[in-house]
């Protein structure tokens, strides 16, 4: 028997934007942030310990009318910006969070926030592009990527909620946030349909039947020398940059080209990875990876002035590797992709997959002989194997007892 659930989903698209609403785009970003760290300022330098809502939302309607500038900003964006600094404090005051703080100019993403979808009026104009309203600017052409729910004639059957339009190095883009009803089957028979994922860095995703998932640099060889050329100049620049002196143009144009360039691998990773778990989450009923503490595994070795560390350089060297690899996100998009198919995603212990023999399970001394081969030293087995998949199989038959233990016992058994 099948259930209907809510799936709440996010679809990013990028937007066609002329040079002046790119302008005014950019004055409702600033005027959002400057909203945010005025709130700030008031809560910190009135006195007044947890406000209530109603008083914020009776200084914001101030504001607005007596600052100019303040007028860029949409009513909606600046009641969410409202919202958002309210339930923050209250993480904070129920421990769940810090205090927010001041939002800088250099490091805050430019955002701006549309809370009400009744206004957006999206429509899709043909193949590639679609149409939709933004306030305070007018009607706007996106690039259709995927089809949104209530809006596509057969799509998927939900509606639009909100959107959030967001900048990076590459232009301002629309988030739409959608509301989707799906169908979720009950979890099937997984006797024949499940897998293991061992995640490393030669072989980005080995998994336990044999099949991998690999893919070559995210820059080509004309980007990687544009981008070692850019991060020569800036710091050749800053050597000759006094403290607290204002970035120059040439400067600034230098870190616009770095920014470029690492957008452009980011946006390569996020399409490998969408199709990549895509892929999996069709294919596999079961799927079970390593719980990897991959913040730790990242932690710098160069230790301190009386105890300094060795292979530092290897070290950030592999550090770079995992964090372009992006392991977590990985996880991430495979887990709520699995369950949309009506699958399971389960997370393995760590420790002993890499050195255990998947087809003895002895963990011998001596057996993982390189990083790419594994040589069961036991006696009674001398099974021999890549040791990615060894691994892999190991997590596969892991994440079966992990499965079954926890009340979804393969079908056929008891």
């Amino acid at each position: 028997m099948g259930r209907k659930a809510t799936r709440h989903r996010g679809c990013r698209a990028r937007l066609a934007l002329s040079a002046t609403q790119v302008v005014r785009l950019d004055q409702q970003a600033h005027a959002a942030r400057a909203l945010w760290n005025l709130l700030h300022e008031l809560i910190t330098t009135s006195g007044v310990r947890r406000p209530a809502l109603s008083y914020l939302d009776r200084e914001i309607r101030w504001a607005r009318t007596n600052v100019d500038w303040l007028g860029a900003l949409p009513a909606q964006a600046s009641q969410a910006v409202l919202k958002t600094y309210h339930r923050a404090w209250v993480s904070c005051w129920e421990g769940r969070a810090q205090a927010p703080t001041y939002k800088s100019r250099s490091r805050t993403v430019p955002a701006v926030d549309i809370p009400q979808a009744r206004d957006l009026h999206v429509t899709r104009v043909h193949r590639r592009w679609g149409m939709v309203d933004i306030p305070k600017l007018g009607r706007v052409r996106f690039r259709w990527t995927r089809d949104l729910p209530g809006v596509t004639r057969g799509g998927p059957a939900g509606r639009i909620t909100g959107a959030r339009l967001i900048k990076d190095a590459l232009g301002w883009h629309i988030v739409f946030r959608s509301e989707r009803e799906a169908h979720v089957s009950a979890f099937r028979d997984w006797t024949d349909s499940h897998v293991g994922i061992d995640r490393g860095i030669a072989v980005p995703l080995a998994l336990s039947d044999g099949g991998t998932y690999k893919h070559g640099p995210w820059l080509t060889e004309e980007e990687e020398v544009r981008l070692l050329r850019a991060q020569r100049q800036s710091a050749h620049k800053k050597q000759y940059r006094r403290q607290g002196e204002r970035i120059s143009k040439r400067l600034r144009a230098v870190y616009d080209q770095i920014r470029d360039l690492r957008a452009r691998a980011k946006r390569r990773v996020l399409d490998w990875q969408h199709k990549t778990t895509s892929a999996i989450a069709k294919a596999y009923v079961l799927v079970s990876v390593e719980e990897l503490d991959v913040a730790s595994m990242m932690k710098s070795a160069r230790g301190t002035v009386d105890s300094p560390g060795v292979n530092v350089a290897q070290k950030s060297g592999l550090n770079r590797a995992i964090a372009g690899e992006a392991w977590g996100r990985t996880v991430e998009l495979l887990t709520y992709k699995t369950e949309d198919q009506g699958g399971v995603l389960v997370r393995v212990p760590a420790p002993g997959t890499s050195l255990r023999c998947s087809a003895c399970g002895v963990i011998t001394p001596g057996s993982r002989e390189s990083q790419a081969r594994f040589v069961c030293r036991n006696p009674d087995c001398g099974w021999s194997g890549n040791a990615d998949f060894n691994a892999s199989r190991n997590i596969d038959q892991a994440g079966l007892v992990l499965a079954a233990a926890a009340g979804r016992a393969v079908v056929g058994q008891t």
